[in-house]
């Protein structure tokens, strides 16, 4: 399996990360082993989670992810084969996000306890907090990578304008810096990344793995009219793509997908991991068909026709 480095960081991943924001709200524990299984069976070696995941499902409290994630590392024994990332500052009861200098300790702990591990490969700031200063938060962060308790540093979310003051700050103050950068990006969703931000990732050696790499599912092809948001839990997050230019990109996919017989979400994951700047793309799974077209997708190559065709249909 081809691994890329992250960015400066002395990471080198797989060219597609597993989300896990799944685990333990649409697949349970055991669901959720399995599919870690096939994953790192067939080479890949990232996992994406977050503290918050899945604070959103009734009866969950937040760390739901990260306690399967260290259940499994632990039943395995394949902590040392495994790059784990996970994130701090969502609200998690507290009221707000949150990256203050306290708060980013205590939370570290926690999540360390629940992954059952003495250090994270990665760990983002996971939005921005406008009521911390940069250097407060990557105080905090130098702090616990000095401990040997964090690998790596990075963050989510941020535009170009607040990466650029977190670097300048990181470089005024000696300070750690950020060095991943995990922004919202796909096919249907390309204005946030592409530009100012993609250009000082790549100016700053900045490595970038994307979220939502599947436009929350969009781009599986499966949501083709109103009538299918009722097809999963998730379906009415995708309404929005319902338009002109979703449509025409789906027709795209389809076009491509059909002359490498593959599914429209391998292509839409390979267009990412082709993409100027990327590491590498999040995608998550629930069933074990998805993550054979998961892996499926690391193996497609598409033709320089295939993305331009891709790109002029998902223009703005």
């Amino acid at each position: 399996m081809e691994k890329r480095r992250l960015g400066r960081t002395d990471l080198s991943i797989a060219p597609l990360v597993l989300g896990g924001n799944v685990f333990g709200w649409t697949a349970d524990e055991k669901t959720s082993f399995e599919l870690l299984d096939r994953f790192v069976g067939a080479g890949l070696n990232a996992v994406d989670t977050a503290d918050a995941y899945s604070r959103w499902v009734p009866g969950n409290k937040g760390g739901e992810s990260e306690t399967i994630i260290g259940k499994w590392m632990k039943s395995r024994g394949n902590r040392q084969n495994v790059i784990v990332v996970t994130k701090v500052g969502s609200d998690m009861g507290q009221g707000k996000k949150d990256l203050s200098a306290a708060y980013i300790e205590k939370a570290a702990e926690a999540s360390l306890k629940r992954l059952g591990t003495d250090y994270i490969d990665l760990y983002l700031s996971h939005w921005p907090d406008p009521d911390t200063p940069y250097e407060e938060t990557l105080g905090a962060y130098a702090r616990l990578l000095e401990a040997g308790k964090v690998r790596w540093i990075g963050c989510s979310n941020l535009d170009a304008g607040q990466l650029t003051a977190a670097l300048r700050v990181a470089s005024q103050r000696g300070l750690p810096r950020y060095e991943v950068l995990q922004p919202e990006y796909n096919l249907c969703d390309r204005g946030r990344f592409e530009g100012p931000l993609a250009e000082l990732c790549r100016k700053e050696s900045i490595g970038v793995i994307t979220y939502f790499s599947l436009a929350k599912g969009f781009l599986s092809g499966k949501y083709r009219s109103a009538a299918d948001l009722g097809k999963s839990a998730r379906g009415e997050g995708v309404r929005g793509y319902l338009n002109p230019r979703g449509l025409r990109t789906l027709a795209a996919l389809d076009a491509v997908s059909a002359r490498h017989s593959a599914k429209p979400a391998e292509v839409a994951l390979a267009w990412v991991m082709a993409r100027p700047g990327v590491t590498a793309p999040i995608a998550s799974a629930t069933t074990l068909d998805q993550m054979a077209s998961l892996i499926r997708s690391v193996e497609l190559e598409l033709t320089r026709e295939d993305m331009a065709e891709l790109d002029a249909a998902s223009a703005y």
